[in-house]
């Protein structure tokens, strides 16, 4: 038996690149060597990202790169690289933009082939072995590409410099006067135009939740009194929460839809998409009451702690979408496979509650008599369809979705990517603090304090963030993303525990984004740090989808800890990234739905809060406990323990040295709209003073 060979992705740390360590294919990892030898032998770049949850990744891996034939043909014309997007953001962000200018056309996997100067001349995503779907077959496009290197490499030169000059024209952003509170308006009425009305979501296919919009949408309607701006919110999540974007026995929201109706998911899981949405849910709650709504972000959580949770702090980043090599496999079930593990009786009504049928209820010929488990009604309406009472059909419900899960668990799972990766796990800690809060569970901020530490312990080094650990810190660069995510999270973390620790690191950690990233001759956050080369260009980015931009969260984090610790410089810079950003708000304000969420700390009343007391005492604990029932998603909580020495808050805040309790009693300070009430020990006077 000969012994398996390797090339050099062998030897990196990244799940993503390990799996196409075995192709034939000579892959690089990014770095000078490769870029060396393109140089060297004047060879064209075939550079491949990906990431290891990606269906069409493994489907062009499975066609391509394990195929003796296409290796040898890459191998021969170009100097391969595979990079894994999650582990290089970067990379990604950089070469994707180059793609939106070449072909317009984005999304993994992700091909260009550039000069050995890493200038991109060609973009496309996934390609075929052999022509197929109307696309050109890879055989073919590496001719194509080696006949024009050779004829013609003066005009692909040529061309490649006139991209990279696209490039960085289109990351420089031309400044208006500033901003306009009138923004806010003109993204909800964009969004309200591009409102599903009958199922929910933006646009129509493919689907995305979008949970920037969602946030923004709920602040909106809090700001405006604008009911509709609520009604949107409501019943997208209605909808997603019905459709099989959710899975039912497992929990957890799959990446995206891809059809209208929130039935049929691309069915990798994601961290970021966990966390942004469980954070939609948990503030709808807050502004709706509905159960449901907080019973699917604690959902969310279980899922994340039971299926993405490091044991000793830490989230993984994804679930894979195939198992077995096929898309979906894992999340499947037959009729007969559903009433076999329930019963007739039970079997019956669940397949009639989730729409699985003999015939199966994919959309394509190849799932006959597969299902994916959704809802076309709520519960409400299922139970008086069925003669039951709500309670009852929830319970049965709960309980069969228990045992077809646990029977799912005998399936070959997909694979988990074990990356840690310190944005999204702010983002994770964040949502978690915010359900903590909400939901008045201790768990959660448990969780939440396990995973910041890990941060802390392993991934801070010489007082710098790292952007990913596996089995050990990365040397892949930190972004602004991991920056600004991170000190979300710890922002929240403070408002959940108090616990001064956490403040003063989000406020260490954001002086040195500032350091780091902060454009001191045009203004905003650049993606990667200033003293880093930049790989075609230095980006800057401001748009919220799928995730917030690394400016929109530092907005939101400069604002809070103005008001945490009186520091105007960090008022002042929020400011001149909504007036660096504005033009780009008001051509697409509604692709900057998080940016102008965060914009609410500057142009609306916010409220601020000052709460005395003893630590452990019951009339603290019902003021912090009543604080957090309400919907204030901008409000900053400091606590000051009336049993504690406190010289060192009132260093970091430079204003509550003179807050004391009054007759040993909680005794709160509440400050809105610039202006600050009188203290109060009533809760329900300090509820009054808070508003709305």
């Amino acid at each position: 038996m000969s012994e398996k060979k390797y090339n050099r992705l062998i030897n990196e740390k990244s799940p993503y690149l390990k799996q196409h360590a075995e192709n034939p294919v000579d892959w690089y990892p990014w770095g000078d060597e490769a870029f060396s030898r393109a140089a060297q032998e004047d060879m064209p770049v075939f550079l491949s990202i990906g990431y290891s949850s990606c269906h069409w990744c493994h489907v062009m891996e499975d066609e391509s790169f394990k195929d003796k034939e296409v290796a040898e043909l890459l191998n021969q014309n170009f100097v391969c690289i595979k990079v894994d997007r999650e582990e290089r953001p970067d990379i990604d962000k950089t070469y994707m933009a180059a793609a939106l200018i070449l072909s317009n056309t984005s999304g993994w996997p992700l091909t260009i082939i550039m000069t050995p100067d890493r200038k991109p001349f060609f973009a496309g995503t996934y390609i075929p072995k052999d022509d197929k779907y109307g696309r050109l077959g890879l055989i073919k496009l590496i001719g194509h590409i080696n006949k024009i290197w050779k004829e013609k490499k003066d005009e692909i030169k040529t061309s490649a410099e006139k991209i990279s000059h696209a490039l960085v024209k289109a990351s420089n952003f031309t400044q208006k006067p500033g901003f306009s509170p009138s923004m806010f308006e003109k993204a909800y009425q964009r969004l309200t135009k591009d409102f599903d009305k009958e199922y929910g979501g933006f646009g129509r296919t493919p689907k995305f939740p979008i949970p920037s919009i969602l946030l923004f949408l709920l602040k909106y309607s809090d700001q405006e009194d604008e009911i509709n701006s609520r009604d949107m919110v409501t019943k997208t999540l209605d909808y997603m929460r019905m459709g099989g974007i959710w899975d039912h026995a497992g929990f957890g929201f799959h990446r995206y839809s891809t059809d209208r109706f929130w039935k049929l998911p691309h069915f990798e899981k994601m961290l970021y998409d966990q966390a942004m949405v469980s954070m939609a849910y948990t503030d709808a709650f807050l502004v709706t009451s509905n159960q449901e709504y907080r019973q699917t972000a604690k959902d969310i959580f279980t899922f994340v702690v039971r299926d993405l949770g490091k044991k000793d702090g830490g989230f993984y980043s994804s679930i894979d979408a195939d198992s077995e090599g096929e898309e979906g496999k894992y999340y499947f079930w037959t009729k007969k496979e559903v009433m076999d593990v329930l019963g007739k009786e039970y079997g019956q009504m669940i397949c009639e509650v989730f729409n699985i049928s003999s015939e199966g209820n994919l959309f394509d010929e190849t799932g006959k008599g597969v299902n994916i488990p959704y809802r076309t009604e709520n519960i409400q309406e299922l139970a008086k369809k069925l003669k039951l009472h709500d309670w009852e059909l929830e319970e049965i419900i709960s309980q069969s979705l228990e045992k077809l899960f646990l029977a799912r668990r005998k399936r070959a799972h997909p694979m988990v990517d074990q990356k840690i990766l310190t944005d999204w796990n702010g983002l994770m800690i964040a949502a978690l603090c915010r359900g903590a809060r909400a939901f008045d569970r201790q768990i959660y901020t448990e969780k939440a304090k396990a995973a910041a530490d890990f941060i802390i312990s392993e991934m801070i080094i010489d007082g710098l963030l790292r952007h990913s650990w596996l089995e050990g810190p990365s040397q892949a660069p930190s972004t602004i993303e991991d920056y600004a995510y991170f000190t979300y999270g710890l922002l929240e973390l403070y408002q959940a525990t108090f616990n001064l620790r956490y403040l003063k690191l989000a406020r260490q950690l954001q002086q040195k984004a500032n350091e780091l990233f902060w454009d001191k001759e045009n203004g905003g956050f650049d993606f990667i740090p200033q003293q880093n080369e930049p790989v075609v260009h230095r980006l800057k980015e401001s748009s919220d989808a799928p995730l917030p931009s690394g400016n929109s969260v530092a907005l939101h984090n400069l604002m809070r800890l103005s008001k945490l610790t009186s520091n105007s410089g960090f008022a002042d810079m929020g400011q001149a990234i909504v007036d660096f950003f504005a033009q780009n708000i008001e051509h697409n304000p509604d692709f900057h739905a998080f940016l102008l969420y965060s914009a609410y700390l500057i142009y609306s009343g916010t409220n601020e809060v000052v709460l005395c007391g003893q630590s452990a005492a019951n009339d603290t604990l019902e003021m912090i406990k009543q604080i957090n029932k309400r919907y204030l998603p901008h409000a900053t909580i400091i606590f000051k323990p009336s049993e504690q020495d406190s010289r060192e808050l009132d260093k970091i805040t430079g204003f509550t040295e003179k807050y004391t309790g009054f007759e040993g009693k909680a005794t709160a300070y509440v400050c809105s709209d610039f202006s600050c009430k009188l203290p109060t020990t009533e809760t329900g006077k300090m509820l009054e003073l808070l508003g709305k």
